[in-house]
This record gives C-alpha cells, structure tokens and sequence, in this order.
C-alpha cells in the first residue's frame, strides 16, 4: 500500500482461517508459500490463524517445520486476534511475534481500497448501486433478518 500502483493481494495468497479449515487447506497454502517456485516476491497471509481447531495448528506446524528448510526468502504473516493469542499456533509461532499498529490512517487506506475495487464501466453492472462505482460493498444494519 505504499502507492497506488501496489496490487491487491491474489487469491492464492491469502488463507481466511475458520474453525473448519481443514488440514490439506492450510498444507496446500504453506507449500504455495515455502517452495519456491517462479511465482516472484508474493506476500503470504493467514488471516485468523487462531480459529484453526488444535489438530490442523498441530499439523501445520510440523508441516512448516518440514517445509522450512526448503526456502529461507518466504514471506509468510499470520495475523490473529490479540484476545486469542494464547491458542496453539499463535503461540507455536510467539518468537516472530510482532504488534502491529497501521500505518496508514482509515481516509488512505479507504482511498486505496476504492482505487482498487472501482469498476471501469459502471453501466450494466451490480456496482453502480454502491459508492463511487465500486464492486465491493458492505450492507449492515442494526436490526438482524431486516432482507440484507
């Protein structure tokens, strides 16, 4: 994010953990990132590593310790909420640890968001109902089951 020209990040480098990712979701996601191949300087992302049930953190972890030795230039992050610091992976992984604080306020990080999600050519599409044209769009409200 520091310019605009920067891309998002691609689909195959990003692993939005749950409580029923399984273990060949979070083994294919490390081998993308821990064997090198020509895929260039890809920064890889667990989002909610902590949700990850005992027994896929388990695995991944012996897994990475395997395939760690293949690469010494991967760029991996595991990112998961503070409150749960204390489950399995994040603690397997404590030694790395590092509080992050953004950089970048909300306005800029917005701004770069709607660059990157405006749609071209609005006419036609489903994003001319959303803001400035773009593709992405949250709907919330306060009252549950309201046709959101």
């Amino acid at each position: 994010m520091n310019s605009p020209e920067q891309p998002l990040p691609t689909f195959d480098e990003v692993l939005l953990c749950t409580p029923h990712t399984s273990a060949e979701q979070v083994g294919l996601f490390l081998r993308r990132c821990l064997i090198p191949c020509h895929g260039g300087d890809k920064i890889y992302t667990m989002l909610y590593a902590d949700e990850l049930s005992y027994e896929v953190s388990c695995r991944a972890e012996e897994l990475f310790q395997h395939l760690q030795c293949y690469s010494s230039s991967y760029r991996l992050i595991v990112l998961c909420n503070c409150e749960r610091e204390n489950s399995y992976l994040p603690s397997a992984f404590s030694h790395c640890k590092v509080h992050m604080i953004p950089q970048r306020s909300q306005a800029d990080i917005q701004q770069y968001l709607q660059l990157h999600f405006r749609v071209p050519q609005p006419c036609g599409s489903a994003a001319a109902v959303f803001k400035e044209h773009t593709c992405v769009g949250i709907v919330s409200s306060k009252r549950a089951g309201m046709g959101k």
